[in-house]
């Protein structure tokens, strides 16, 4: 059950919040008094113990509709509908497309991040204005953190610092502002934060979490700032953040806590990973069992793959909750993993497919086969009509069509259990600050990103350069290292790329759309209906 319910009205947002009491929090972890003058208990446990349930508050959201948003939005993944089914009222083709309803369940999400705001400040008020910097922090950066994810993907957001009275209206701050604000409150909020890299602190916001957020926000400050979405201008925008940036990353760079290589690449995202791999900036922790809500292998596995045995993922049990098989890699984007020796080519799933060894996660030479026959994905996808279906048909041949991502490794004994996995998602990884780092420099016309670029290339076993990267050369990496991993879309804007063309989102194919304002979004009908007066985003 959600916390609040918005009331959004005449380009205003109200909250106000119900009497709901389902808030996965312990009523003993609630604050009666300040708990720094509870000379019995450790306050910081106690903020601890309230704030497990902001932590943890987006895991079913990352878990399946935001991942649909954003992938299937990118030149990453189209979404197929095998002769009508998984078509969903168009919610995945609508995001191929960039022709996005504001009725598509890919975008039921807004909602779940304006209540993590106000659960944040609840804790905030909770602990009132004599609570210390370190332990305020931990609410502020998780409030600055789903602020951000609200203003990357819809735009204009209202910037909510306390929790509002019943019936009061806060205005949707124009995107700039809100960009402004976040940099503001991580500032304010990165020295009182904790460096630990442990356990503890693991899914936590930590300095590090909150200097990678930064250096996000400031590696698209151009974006993030410009007069309208539509009037962004990779070729000629000008970003006044890029030493900053630069600044922030080697912050990060110099603490030292973390590295690439700890853990190999494709472990990274395994059934089995966690707080120990070392290139893990912030994730979201995942259990099967006792976190569940992480299903990406649902979409991206073969259709038929229950019942299956042997089957791909190298297991003697069989799987037997169904998959959908619908979401597969765009030939455009296949083409990327091409690199000699890159460990990265091993994420996708190309041409005769072969089982993988369930503990090297590697191919080994034996076929996967599927009614007597080696299962062989075909990197063009071919149609049987030409429409917004995006619809293959439904024989044994359809099944075949397109690339398949088998990055988030599972296994049956987590895939049994309600399709949930126990693969962590990372959300901040320390690749990521290097690239960013390598961008920044290759952007002001500074040497030293070649050997950025080349740390990533060694530790995937990738061809080195030998020249300063141009910033498609760092465009195409990017989309190689953190492929499936949500920041496709983002990168795509950033640089010029999101109105390209690649399947299904050609020109003259029905309802593709190249309105350079679905660069963000739009809000939500439930968010509409609740508040007639509030003005959809433009181009919507």
């Amino acid at each position: 059950m959600k916390l609040n319910k918005l009331i959004l009205a005449t380009g205003l947002f109200a909250v106000a919040l119900t009497s709901c009491t389902d808030l996965d929090v312990s009523p003993s972890s609630q604050y009666t008094e300040d708990p720094s003058k509870n000379s019995g208990v450790d306050p910081m446990l106690v903020v601890e113990a309230k704030m497990a349930d902001v932590y943890f508050h987006l895991a079913g959201m990352f878990g399946r509709r935001y991942m649909e948003a954003q992938c299937l939005a990118s030149d990453e993944f189209t979404a197929l509908a095998f002769d009508g089914g998984y078509y969903d009222a168009g919610t995945y083709a609508h995001q191929a497309l960039h022709n996005s309803d504001a009725t598509d369940a890919s975008l039921d999400w807004y909602s779940d991040l304006t209540s993590g705001i106000t659960k944040a400040n609840i804790i905030l008020e909770e602990l009132g204005s004599s609570a210390s910097d370190q332990m305020k922090a931990p609410a502020r950066a998780m409030r600055a953190y789903f602020t951000w994810i609200l203003m990357d993907s819809f735009g204009d957001t209202p910037i909510l610092e306390k929790v509002p009275a019943e019936g009061e209206v806060v205005a949707r701050a124009p995107r700039k502002e809100v960009a402004e604000w976040i940099e503001a409150e991580l500032k304010a909020v990165i020295p009182a934060l904790t460096e630990d890299v442990t356990e503890n602190t693991y899914g936590k916001p930590t300095k590090w979490m909150a200097e990678a957020l930064l250096a996000k926000l400031y590696i698209n400050w151009a974006v993030y700032t410009a007069e309208s979405v539509d009037l962004y201008d990779a070729a000629t925008a000008a970003n006044p953040k890029l030493d900053d940036c630069v600044s922030i990353c080697d912050d990060i760079i110099n603490s030292g806590k973390f590295n690439l290589g700890s853990v190999d690449y494709l472990h990274k995202f395994s059934y089995d990973n966690n707080w120990k791999v070392e290139d893990f900036i912030y994730a979201m922790p995942y259990d099967a069992i006792d976190r569940q809500g992480f299903q990406w292998a649902r979409p991206r596995s073969f259709k038929q793959l229950k019942g299956l045995v042997p089957n791909v993922y190298g297991s003697s049990d069989a799987f037997t909750q169904s998959f959908g098989g619908n979401i597969v890699v765009t030939p455009e984007f296949a083409k990327l993993f091409n690199l000699e020796g890159d460990v990265r080519n091993l994420c996708i799933l190309r041409g005769p497919v072969y089982i993988r060894d369930a503990k090297t996660l590697r191919p080994t030479s034996e076929p996967f086969m599927y009614k007597g026959n080696q299962v062989n994905f075909k990197e063009n996808i071919t149609l049987i009509k030409q429409d917004n279906t995006i619809d293959v048909g439904n024989d044994d041949n359809a099944l075949m069509q397109g690339c398949h991502s088998i990055k988030w490794f599972t296994t049956p004994a987590d895939y049994n259990n309600g399709r949930n996995q126990s693969n962590d998602l990372p959300l901040f990884r320390f690749a990521d600050v290097l690239l960013m780092k390598a961008e920044a420099l290759a952007r002001l016309g500074q040497s030293g990103a070649k050997d950025l670029f080349n740390q990533i290339r060694a530790y995937a076993n990738a061809p080195q350069i030998s020249a300063e990267p141009t910033l498609e050369e760092i465009y195409q990496e990017r989309g190689r290292e953190f492929f499936d991993e949500n920041w496709r879309r983002n990168d795509m804007i950033r640089f010029g790329h999101f109105e390209d063309e690649f399947f299904p989102h050609y020109k003259n194919f029905p309802d593709a759309n190249f309105d350079k304002r679905h660069r963000i979004f739009p809000v939500e009908q439930e968010m509409l209906d609740l508040n007639p007066g509030w003005v959809q985003n433009p181009g919507y």
